[in-house]
C-alpha cells in the first residue's frame, strides 16, 4: 500500500516522502496513529496544501530539541552509588536510572532515548548520547561518585 509519511518514522523514512509499506502495517498502525496518509488524489491535494505547516512545526520542533540538547550539555549529571572494593558499584546504572536524574534536574527524558554504549558499572565520568528527536543528539557527561565520599 502507497502511504505519504505525515510524520518521521524510524525505518520507514521522512516526513513527506511516499512509501510502499505493507497493508496491515498501514491499516493496523500507522493510519490509526494518524502518521500517514493513503495515496489518492484528494490526498495528495491535502498534502500538498499542509505541506508548508508541517513543515514550519518540524523545524520548530528540531530548533527546540537542540536548545533543550545544548542545555543538557551544559549541565552536570551526578550519581552516588554504594561501591565494593576496586571501585566497582553494586549492580549498574540502566537507562532507567538515568532517566529519573534527568527529570530530577528538569529534563523529560524517555528511557529508549538513551544510547549508552555499554553499562556502566564503576566509578568516574562516563560519556552517553541522547536522543532528543531522530536529528538531534546531545553528548552527555555523567559523573557517577562513591557514597562515602
Amino acid at each position: 500500500m502507497k502511504v505519504i509519511l505525515k510524520s518521521d518514522i524510524n525505518n520507514v523514512g521522512r516526513q513527506g516522502e511516499i512509501k510502499e509499506v505493507s497493508a496491515g502495517f498501514a491499516r493496523n498502525y500507522l493510519i490509526p496513529q494518524s502518521l500517514v496518509m493513503e495515496v489518492n488524489d484528494i490526498n495528495l491535494k491535502i498534502w500538498e496544501r499542509e505541506r508548508g505547516r508541517l513543515e514550519k512545526h518540524r523545524e520548530e520542533t528540531i530548533n527546540s530539541a537542540k536548545e533543550i540538547a545544548s542545555k543538557m550539555e551544559t549541565s552536570k549529571f551526578a550519581i552516588k552509588v554504594k561501591t565494593g572494593e576496586n571501585g566497582k558499584i553494586f549492580g549498574s546504572i540502566t537507562a532507567a536510572t538515568l532517566a529519573k536524574i534527568f527529570e530530577n534536574n528538569g529534563f523529560k527524558v524517555n528511557k529508549r532515548n538513551i544510547l549508552l554504549s555499554y553499562n556502566i558499572k564503576e566509578i568516574g565520568d562516563h560519556e552517553m548520547s541522547v536522543r532528543l528527536h531522530p536529528e538531534v543528539v546531545a553528548k552527555i557527561k555523567l559523573s557517577v561518585i562513591n557514597e562515602k565520599e
